[in-house]
């Protein structure tokens, strides 16, 4: 199948070769297609926009994997899994979105397929974990095999998935500082916002936790002991973090009843003090409205201290309620 350079040139994020040292040189397509090692301990990185339709053929070609993989590799399929396709290990794992404006729980899949002397990352919107790496790289101080290359993402990975847990938890803090002097009912939006993003992220991570147990039990033979004891330590981190995320969605839940309980409680007391200012004027309302009737023979109508009288037994009848109301301790 002849190639087709824009496209695939549009497909490739960025390509590198490792040397074994923690550096690294880039390259571009014409390397990469058919690339051999050119010195003992180099391994090729690709970082490939899987939208682009190209990279499937390229794929196809240069990596040669089975139909079922291959499928995998460019699909939208973003569940975390982890499998042995001979000695090529394949994965799907999911990053925290860390572009601006994302939510923490607006999760990124990126695939990966790789073997002792090349890995293959793949991705349809920009995710952080390869770049980070990347630089390290650059830098001279990156991963020096295939599998440091693994187990360094899949640790980076799981890594910024705890910078949104504490950032929730420093804001759930924040929001129990402010309840008594911001509006109950906005904290009630955030704490909800908060609840549904650890229940986003719990959903999304816990297919992962599962991932990573296959890949310490089915690790291929290129990945060294150092990587083995890396992948032990990710999984026993992801366990915590999804423990954290769990406690949580309950320290929101408690401060979200602590709320609502604080709103019904105002709430009823301002009820309470309604229906006793109605208990008060409604007899009073029921005299005068009683006297106020337009008909013959009411009493007083003809004398002139009818209307003091009036007042004077209304006063009376709201102390006589006034006793009662302190004795049945209603006020």
């Amino acid at each position: 199948m002849p190639d087709e350079p824009e496209a695939i040139d549009a497909g490739l994020v960025f390509g590198c070769v490792m040397d074994g040292r923690g550096g690294c040189r880039r390259i571009g397509w014409a390397e990469a297609t058919g690339w051999k090692p050119d010195a003992p301990g180099e391994t090729l990185w690709l970082h490939l926009d899987r939208t682009v339709g190209s990279v499937r053929d390229w794929l196809e070609r240069e990596m040669t994997p089975s139909e079922a993989t291959l499928d995998l590799l460019v699909s939208n399929e973003t569940r975390p899994r982890a499998y042995r396709d001979e000695e090529a290990l394949i994965t799907v794992l999911r990053g925290i979105n860390l572009n601006p404006g994302a939510e923490p729980e607006d999760m990124i899949a990126m695939q990966m397929l790789a073997d002792s002397r090349r890995v293959i990352t793949l991705r349809r919107r920009r995710l952080q974990t390869p770049r980070d790496v990347l630089a390290d790289l650059e830098a001279g101080r990156g991963p020096c095999t295939a599998g440091d290359l693994v187990t360094g993402m899949i640790a980076r990975l799981v890594g910024h998935m705890n910078e949104s847990i504490l950032e929730m938890n420093e804001q759930i803090d924040r929001m129990e500082e402010q309840a008594r002097e911001t509006d109950p009912e906005r904290l009630l939006t955030d704490i909800a916002e908060i609840r549904r993003n650890c229940l986003a992220l719990k959903r999304h991570m816990s297919p992962q936790h599962e991932a990573l147990g296959e890949i310490q039990r089915s690790a291929p033979d290129w990945m060294s002991e150092d990587n083995r004891e890396e992948i032990r330590e990710t999984i026993d981190r992801l366990r915590r973090y999804l423990d954290d995320l769990d406690v949580s969605k309950e320290s929101a839940i408690v401060l979200q009843d602590d709320l609502n309980n604080r709103a019904a409680t105002r709430m009823n007391r301002t009820m309470y003090s309604l229906s006793i200012v109605a208990a008060i004027f409604l007899p009073l309302s029921f005299v005068t409205g009683l006297l106020g009737i337009n008909v013959g023979g009411m009493p007083g109508v003809d004398s002139g201290n009818a209307f003091w009288i009036t007042v004077g037994l209304l006063v009376i009848l709201l102390g006589l309620q006034f006793w009662i109301f302190r004795k049945l301790r209603w006020l």
